[in-house]
């Protein structure tokens, strides 16, 4: 049990405390309590560990025990946050369609040139087990489970994944998840915030909070992995999907509100800074303030083909600056298999949103199979440049497929160098002044599905009808706010 919250106004990033009064958002979900110092040092040390436990060290009271100088404290998350975007909770409907959901979390030490991605999915959560005979031929084939995947320091990688999902949890309108597999004896695995007391093996994530325990389970021989990993972090976000201040958009439009155009797509948080610590490969890696990022999937299945270039390490600029573009080959509805390219360019740079996407502008790129991704886009005020290379031979990863379940499909490295511009547009169409100019030698790049048996050159831009529809200001929350049973889960 935790203390019932009280609410206390923000007055400062420099003594930070928030509290939740829960409410009833589908799932059951509720949220625990930090305290976060703003520091502008981000540093990371080493320390072998020396505790053979494999549980969380955070104490459901919210008191920490840590063996390094970093101490993060859960925080609760606050209804109605700040910064808080559209789809940023849990989309299963309950039906038993073709579903996956799919979430990515990031955090880059730039003083040791390393980051740590995790990766977690859910596929076809209606199906708690693999499917029987029967199942099968009532409903198809189906592949089932939960994954937990992490590329992290060295390109080293684990991943832990069951066929069931029985012990997965996510909140219906909130960025909070999480899932147990290896539970505390005669105990009964978690179906909210509530880690240590319960779980020996697994995770559990909200927007404020991260922490977990995973064992490789052996299926990674072609990839150089870490036995264990084990971490506990806070998160202070910076930036959502739009400008600082205002209300978030949701990344794909609103018509990401309906299950169409699928998969969709959702940046959640584009920049934060997170404090905390991971124990990865005999070394334990503490940091302060360090720049991380979050985003979600889900719908019936991946992009046939895809590209994706994020960075929030930069040199040359003032401030926090936030890169999320990609690009995707998905299925268009309908009765026959159509597919249409899909691509967006995000930066977030001095509070401001600068977005280029179909239905206000032009996006157009030129990936290779592998090393080399450029990416331009123009909308009626600014234009976008990008380069990133190379010579990493990268990572495969896994991603969750209608053909093959979680599956070996794509392959990233986060050391890419990076090179993005911004200009203003002029009246006639040309580059006006720089607004900026800044590089990186700490990219994440994937490129994934396919084939790829060439250079993929493209260009999007939304048909007439679907760019006005787009432009409307539709507020699907508001819309859905005035008739709360018809909300879609997720939203």
């Amino acid at each position: 049990m935790f203390p019932p919250p009280v609410y206390q106004q923000v007055t400062s990033y420099s003594n930070f405390r928030a509290s939740w009064n829960p409410r009833s958002i589908g799932s059951p979900c509720r949220s625990l309590n930090l305290r976060l110092r703003r520091s502008s040092q981000i540093f990371a040390l080493d320390s072998i560990s020396t505790s053979e436990d494999p549980i969380s060290s955070a104490k459901g009271s919210g008191e920490t025990e840590s063996l390094g100088s970093v101490n993060p404290i859960y925080v609760p998350t606050p209804s109605n946050r700040e910064l808080r975007t559209p789809h940023s909770g849990y989309h299963f409907d309950g039906s038993t369609r073709h579903f996956f959901e799919g979430w990515y979390f990031k955090v880059s030490i730039p003083e040791r040139k390393q980051s740590f991605c995790f990766m977690y999915s859910v596929e076809n959560p209606a199906f708690r087990k693999k499917l029987g005979t029967f199942e099968e031929l009532q409903y198809g084939p189906r592949f089932t489970g939960v994954g937990a995947q992490i590329l992290g320091a060295d390109d080293k990688y684990i991943c832990q994944f069951s066929e069931e999902s029985s012990n997965f949890w996510g909140c219906r309108h909130e960025l909070m998840l999480g899932n147990t597999f290896v539970g505390k004896k005669d105990m009964q695995p978690p179906n909210k915030e509530e880690f240590s007391r319960r779980v020996i093996e697994g995770f559990q994530v909200t927007p404020l909070w991260h922490q977990g325990f995973i064992r490789d389970d052996g299926r990674s021989d072609y990839v150089d992995t870490v036995k264990t990993a084990r971490w506990e972090y806070s998160t202070r976000p910076i930036y959502g999907w739009g400008n600082v201040g205002s209300k978030q958009k949701s990344t794909a439009g609103w018509l990401a509100a309906f299950p169409v155009f699928e998969p969709h797509w959702q940046v959640c948080m584009a920049g934060g800074l997170s404090t905390g610590w991971i124990e990865w490969d005999g070394e334990r890696y503490e940091f302060e303030n360090a720049p991380s990022y979050s985003e979600k999937n889900w719908g019936g299945a991946f992009p046939r083909k895809w590209f994706w270039v994020q960075c929030n390490v930069f040199e040359g600029a003032d401030g926090e600056v936030a890169l999320t573009a990609a690009g995707g080959l998905r299925q268009i509805p309908g009765l026959t298999e159509g597919f249409e390219n899909a691509a967006l360019v995000g930066v977030h740079y001095g509070g401001i949103f600068y977005e280029f996407v179909p239905w206000n502008g032009v996006v157009s790129w030129e990936i290779n199979q592998w090393g080399y991704w450029y990416i331009s886009g123009e909308n009626e005020s600014h234009m976008v440049e990008l380069v990133a290379t190379t010579k990493d031979p990268g990572t495969t990863l896994r991603a969750p497929t209608k053909e093959a379940g979680l599956t070996p499909a794509c392959k990233d490295s986060c050391s890419g160098a990076l090179k993005l511009r911004i200009w203003n547009r002029t009246l006639n169409g040309g580059k006006g002044k720089m607004i900026l100019d800044v590089t990186s030698d700490m990219a994440a790049v994937e490129v994934g599905g396919g084939p790829w048996f060439n250079t993929w050159k493209g260009k999007t831009a939304a048909p007439e009808l679907v760019r006005r529809a787009l432009q409307l200001p539709v507020d699907e929350e508001a819309i859905f706010g005035l008739a709360p049973f018809m909300k879609p889960p997720g939203l």
